[in-house]
């Protein structure tokens, strides 16, 4: 169809808008690029001091105290992130990703770095697919969210359930499903980040806040995902 003077005109501001959400999207991921190279930097520090490394896995109390905060910091930051400042967000998240790479060090000691390397490079492209398709698709993905956030609660029913039966044809299923949940929630989150700039975030703060709210629903989705695939993987 052929575009008017009319359209012209309107272009510039039109074009403005993409640019300050392309700008919000990209902030979203920095903080979750941030987040994830905290998490990897403690995972290292914890697991190369052998001090640390033994007093958190040979205390099941420190283990299941940094569990519990894990689980608060999501909640607050998720259920409170409009009662507190920018400011706070941002550290709360950053201390989630502190605490997170502390619990996922144990993971150097179980898988070798070829399949930790590996696993994280298959995470990266396929969690990269999906958030592209999420944001650049016009198809609305929430009954793919809702669908999967329903997978998403039988699965820790069934992790649950196989802690006590330790069946292992059960834990691959489980696995392989928890892959494919996370592949849908990413591309459902992905999109869900895109309309929360549409409903318009105003002010630096709101941005900011609206950014780090973002930024742990695909840091979730990203560990998530890469502990699903390792899951699958052999260990040592």
């Amino acid at each position: 169809m052929y575009r008017g003077a009319s359209d012209t005109i309107a272009s510039p501001g039109y074009n403005a808008d993409v640019l300050l959400q392309r700008s919000f999207l990209a902030r979203v991921y920095v903080w979750m690029t941030i987040g994830l190279g905290i998490s990897a930097i403690m995972a290292l520090l914890v697991n190369d001091d052998t001090a640390v490394r033994k007093a958190l896995f040979v205390n099941p109390g420190i283990v299941l105290f940094i569990c519990l905060a894990n689980f608060g910091l999501v909640w607050a930051i998720s259920g409170w992130i409009n009662r507190m400042s920018a400011m706070t967000a941002t550290l709360l998240f950053m201390l989630y990703s502190a605490l997170t790479g502390v619990m996922l060090s144990s993971l150097l000691m179980v898988y070798s770095h070829t399949a930790l390397m590996s696993t994280f490079l298959i995470t990266a492209g396929t969690f990269a697919t999906m958030a592209v398709i999420g944001t650049v698709t016009k198809k609305d993905l929430s009954s793919i969210g809702h669908m999967a956030l329903m997978a998403l609660i039988g699965l820790i029913i069934a992790m649950v359930v196989n802690i006590f039966m330790q069946n292992a044809l059960l834990a691959q299923v489980v696995n392989y499903i928890g892959v494919l949940v996370f592949v849908a929630l990413t591309a459902y989150d992905s999109q869900k980040i895109k309309y929360m700039y549409m409903a318009g975030p105003s002010g630096s703060g709101m941005q900011q806040k609206a950014a780090i709210s973002g930024a742990l629903r695909l840091y979730l989705d990203f560990i998530n995902l890469f502990l699903f695939i390792l899951a699958t993987r052999r260990r040592r």
